[in-house]
């Protein structure tokens, strides 16, 4: 996994060329995250391969954490075409490019951020979320 970011993040350092400013690679981050949430919402509203059905669910005051796991869903009914998967896969190749630009430009090893947020995952597990 190391080497695959590592790799990854030599290939954006090479590429990234018109965008290396701080702020554009800031500002261009966020617009590719815009466009991950609109290719999925065009899945539900366009294609209509998937659908959300966004409903409060009932939690019971005694529910454990592990009870939540259970009991919530993600709200989506359905399974996403190919052509959109195709399109959401390239919005968030999109945004891995511009975290490998983020990162490169901090001096920050994606490798190391995934290490780390898999231990912490690993040490906390199901507690993480509260």
């Amino acid at each position: 996994m190391k080497q695959l970011t590592e790799d990854f993040q030599d290939k954006v350092k090479l590429l990234l060329i018109r965008h290396q400013s701080i702020l554009d690679i800031l500002s261009k981050g966020q617009e590719a995250s815009a466009r991950v949430n609109r290719a999925v919402v065009k899945s539900a509203t366009n294609c209509g391969c998937i659908g959300v059905n966004a409903n409060k669910e009932p939690i019971p005051e005694d529910a454990t954490l592990y009870d939540l796991k259970i009991l919530l869903n993600s709200h989506v009914d359905g399974t996403i075409c190919d052509n959109c998967r195709d399109i959401i896969m390239t919005e968030l190749g999109k945004q891995l490019f511009y975290i490998a630009a983020l990162s490169n430009t901090l001096n920050i090893s994606l490798g190391e951020v995934i290490t780390k947020e898999e231990n912490k995952l690993s040490t906390l597990t199901i507690f993480n979320l509260t």
